[in-house]
């Protein structure tokens, strides 16, 4: 018989901690409630869990002020954050301050249950996690349930290098998820540029991403940059990507492949994102080159409606 999950659960809700509570106990957890951040500090200091539940807003502190702390004291013990501040910032600063993973309130008790296991999973196999804040502004609004999957989503990503494509219809914000991500990641003091690969001729789209020497065609009077060196130290949007033609794809992957594009002899690392309407995946793999695709992370873009 395996060991039961040990849960700290800290809500000054008391209607919230009930529910929190049974659910928890319904699925063999070894359940804990504190109804203030003081009490919650009180149990994290002096006994052992498996996970840590906290709320943002409580009324003698801040549920993400104690991240730090708890990750001090605890390194691998897994916070999960929940708030009814359902915003792009709360998840931000949940998952930079250390939190495993964050919830929106109002959330469905079987997501809460998946979390609260995959927690429990990873606090056992020891495994490190979590990145150190900074701050940003907030350029996306929206507190929907899609918009809450796409903030999570985001906040994952943003500590990272990984490169990053971006499906949605026209007008769902394709190119300001790009721009938020690379605003209040770890690229944002580079040059964010934006290409869109529809509106580029196609014998100049090589040229265009990857620069050229004089003479290289027909009007290249002098040796010119590409979009990629461009970009370097920072992030380079290629938006309607699916409109490329294979060749300049096939040269992408090799620029995936590496991490870097060298022009003249020089490393040019900038992190990649791209935007495209969503056909199915099948399709949109069968488009690329699956050593390029399978180096690609997909996000879904969605809008506030």
């Amino acid at each position: 018989m395996t060991d039961a999950i040990r849960v700290l659960v800290a809500d000054d809700d008391r209607s919230i901690r009930l529910v929190i509570e049974e659910a928890l106990k319904a699925m063999g957890c070894a359940v804990t409630m504190a109804h203030n951040a003081a009490q919650l500090w009180e149990y994290v200091t002096s006994q052992s869990f498996d996970v840590v539940i906290t709320d943002v807003l409580m009324p003698d502190n801040n549920g993400l002020d104690i991240l730090p702390n708890i990750r001090s004291l605890h390194p691998d013990l897994p916070v999960i954050v929940m708030s009814a501040q359902n915003t792009l910032m709360t998840a931000v600063k949940a998952t930079e301050r250390g939190a495993f993973d964050y919830l929106a309130k109002p959330f469905d008790l079987d997501e809460l249950e998946r979390l609260v296991r995959s927690a429990a999973a990873r606090h056992k196999d020891d495994q490190p996690f979590g990145s150190h804040p900074h701050d940003a502004d907030n350029p996306l609004i929206g507190r929907s349930p899609a918009m809450q999957d796409l903030y999570r989503a985001m906040a994952r990503l943003m500590p990272t290098d990984l490169t990053v494509t971006i499906t949605g219809e026209s007008g769902t914000g394709k190119e300001l998820v790009a721009r938020a991500l690379h605003s209040m990641g770890r690229r944002r003091k580079g040059p964010f540029i934006a290409v869109n690969m529809a509106a580029i001729p196609r014998d100049l789209i090589e040229s265009e991403l990857f620069g050229h020497e004089r003479g290289a065609y027909t009007g290249a009077h002098s040796r010119a940059d590409g979009r990629f060196e461009q970009a370097r130290t920072g992030t380079l949007f290629l938006d309607e990507i699916g409109d490329m033609p294979m060749k300049p794809k096939r040269v992408c992957c090799g620029f995936y492949k590496k991490a870097n594009s060298r022009l003249w002899g020089a490393d040019s690392r900038s992190r990649s994102m791209c935007g495209s309407s969503p056909p199915p995946i099948r399709i949109w793999a069968h488009w690329w080159p699956m050593a390029a695709f399978a180096r690609i992370y997909i996000i879904a873009c969605v809008w506030c409606r």
